[in-house]
């Protein structure tokens, strides 16, 4: 069952200004950040909130490492703006399977990992209304790693 708004992911060209912006602008702080090169992203996550089942609510700022990355391709495409939704969930593997037996694309076979340590997987936007949609399992955070 999906039990909150997981993140916004937000890409942009230049992860420290688009940091400076927030900071600036609404006052959030980097919780964590992280390079996931087996997606080809720097990225900033933004605490907003904590959730009522022990989770958090975040923006995730996204930068492309390289040029052929899933969010480079984008962002060269569309520029600086929204590219997905995550929903956390307690189970992103029994989840998927369900949404999947709904008819929607999921986007990976087994689940894989994401920021600080999370178990990942998308949903295919065509079957979203256009929306690229992200399912998170977090993992147990003791303290936040920056």
């Amino acid at each position: 069952m999906l039990t909150r708004i997981d993140h916004i992911g937000i890409a942009c060209f230049d992860l420290d200004k688009t940091v400076e912006f927030y900071r600036a602008t609404y006052g959030f702080e980097v919780y964590h950040s992280e390079v996931n090169e087996e997606q080809g992203v720097r990225e900033a996550m933004l605490k907003i909130n904590d959730t009522s089942d022990g989770g958090a609510s975040y923006l995730q700022l996204l930068e492309p490492t390289r040029e052929d990355s899933a969010v480079g391709k984008w962002l060269a495409k569309n520029g600086e703006g929204v590219h997905h939704i995550a929903f956390g969930t307690a189970d992103v593997d029994a989840d998927a399977a369900g949404i999947r037996e709904k008819g929607v694309r999921v986007l990976y076979e087994e689940p894989r990992i994401g920021s600080m340590g999370s178990r990942i997987t998308f949903l295919h936007p065509k079957d979203c209304h256009g929306v690229l949609t992200e399912l998170v399992t977090s993992a147990p955070v003791e303290s936040p790693e920056h």
